[in-house]
């Protein structure tokens, strides 16, 4: 699955004295890389640039000695190390240092990097003494100027952790990238837009960031770096302005231009990878509990109702389409937090959970849902992304606003009981033969009015299926003690193999008190 950027620099007023200061700070800072000329540089003319190359053929970025670059497999490029103190920014001004990745068989692609001060862009020089690699290093053989395949934002020279060793965004492969969010553990990514992902008799394209644009002008905690995107069928400039608190915070505007028509034209789009939870778990197919980077995709709607949809593994590619129109928000989270539930060391547990809060009026669409089967824990399987109404034909102009919260769990969450676990297993009465066809639910919710309930007061499930029929419905706290923790229980008669969707909420008298629970089954 797979993004670019760039905006205009504006400065501050300053008095002459901290602008010769500034200056200084950033000559110093430069000293250790090679550059271009200085070009005057703005979002604007970004802007300019993409609508211009929208109507003309596309080239590409530059793919420099390809059979050098077939050389670097994932070992040999693992081997090339950044030099940190030949970081952009490694003695100011900006707080926080740019790191440079090296080309490779699986980056391949040149992505020309720029720092902008005071209005004025000076390309970044690809040169091989900024990298530590063996001295039969294949990639000794590129020429100079071959160029970069993306970047990392360090820590703050500042802050309390060694910037030389921890990032906390990355920009790598295609239109791709990623943060470490509130837990400090990489996992899902962004990009910048997903056209015609899982569309029958047509091929999936993935654009490319091809130059980016670092300013250094801000000194605080945040970092701004404009890009442009190249593709096929699109160019478009993008702003990124990241902000590093508790969590990591993007506001994103992006200037896009179709060159041709895009089936499925997807905006702010999320990728991820789930295996398998709690929810169904082939027999044998891990040691471990749970793989999943996320586990539902949650949807505030322009309506405002809360909606928790669990994530499938399904048999074939799935597409979902949510309608909607001005949507408070989405995103793809990892709610289950609990190391027992993966036992396992590569932190599944503190994945970050991603959000999208829309800028502005979004009109009328749908947020898109793409499964892709996957048998292991390698492959981004996940698409989530806001899908306009409107055709999107060759010609077509979109201006973008957006805002991405990189946390622990979603900025806005719902006064209501929200969903914690979906469990499946084989249906009937415990001590009888388990009908065939027949297939049992357990829908766990926790919060929210559950936990002040009265004695003796039990909520009831709203349950609505595309077809079957249900049985054996009841709810029960859960026997734990944790206050406000009720699961419903259910089974689900069905013949055929075609998918069932499923809705749920909770209700006290008619009262709703619960997001809503949307699923789809796959019989078997």
């Amino acid at each position: 699955m797979t993004a670019s950027l760039d905006r205009r620099f504006l400065l501050k007023a300053a008095g002459a004295l901290a602008l010769a200061a500034s200056t200084d700070e950033t000559a110093q800072a430069m000293d250790m890389l090679k550059f271009g000329p200085p070009r005057p540089f703005s979002f604007d003319l970004l802007k300019e640039t993409a609508k211009r190359m929208a109507g003309e053929p596309y080239v590409g970025p530059k793919r420099p000695s390809p059979e050098i670059l077939a050389k670097i497999d994932y070992e040999a490029w693992g081997k090339i190390k950044f030099k940190m103190d030949h970081s952009l920014f490694a003695d100011g001004p900006q707080r926080f240092p740019v790191s440079f990745f090296h080309l490779g068989m699986f980056f391949a692609k040149a992505v020309e990097m720029n720092v902008v001060t005071n209005g004025e862009a000076r390309e970044i020089i690809y040169d091989q003494s900024y990298f530590d690699m063996p001295d039969d290093s294949v990639a000794r053989q590129l020429p100079e100027g071959a160029g970069f395949a993306g970047l990392r934002i360090q820590e703050a020279r500042d802050g309390t952790l060694d910037w030389t060793k921890n990032d906390w965004v990355a920009f790598l492969g295609a239109a791709y990238f990623r943060s470490i969010g509130e837990l400090y553990q990489y996992g899902l990514s962004a990009r910048a837009v997903a056209l015609d992902v899982a569309v029958a008799d047509r091929s999936e394209e993935f654009p490319d960031f091809t130059k980016f644009f670092i300013d250094s002008a801000e000194t605080g905690n945040t970092i701004t770096i404009y890009a442009l995107l190249e593709g096929a069928s699109i160019a478009g400039a993008c702003k990124f302005r990241m902000e590093r608190g508790k969590s990591v915070i993007m506001d994103i505007e992006q200037s896009l231009h179709l060159r041709a028509e895009i089936v499925r034209f997807g905006l702010a789009p999320l990728t991820s990878m789930y295996w398998f939870s709690e929810t169904v778990k082939p027999t044998g197919a891990d040691w471990r509990p749970e793989v999943h980077d996320s586990d539902g995709l949650a949807m505030w709607t322009g309506a405002g109702e809360h909606i928790w949809r669990p994530l499938n593994n399904p048999p074939r590619i799935m597409a979902s389409a949510f309608l909607d129109e001005n949507p408070r928000g989405f995103g793809l989270l990892q709610r289950d937090r609990n190391f027992d539930h993966y036992q396992d060391g590569v932190n599944y547990d503190k994945r970050p959970s991603l959000w999208v809060e829309p800028h502005g009026q979004w009109g009328k669409g749908a947020i898109h849902l793409v499964e892709i089967p996957t048998d292991d824990e390698i492959h981004d399987n996940i698409v989530a992304m806001w899908v306009p109404a409107t055709p999107a034909a060759a010609g077509t102009n979109v201006d973008l606003a957006y805002r991405l919260y990189w946390a622990a769990d979603e900025p806005f969450p719902t006064p209501l009981a929200r969903c914690v676990a979906t469990r499946l297993g084989n249906g009937g009465q415990p001590g009888k033969p388990r009908p065939k066809g027949v297939r049992k639910f357990v829908v766990e919710f926790l919060g929210g009015e559950l936990a002040t309930l009265p004695y003796g007061v039990k909520p009831e499930p709203a349950l609505w299926a595309s077809r079957g029929t249900f049985s054996y419905v009841f709810t029960e706290a859960v026997p734990d003690s944790v206050k406000g923790h009720w699961r419903a229980w259910f089974d689900l008669t069905v013949t055929g193999s075609d998918p069932v969707e499923m809705r749920l909420q909770l209700k006290v008298d008619d009262k709703i008190i619960s997001e809503t629970w949307l699923f789809q089954y796959h019989p078997f």
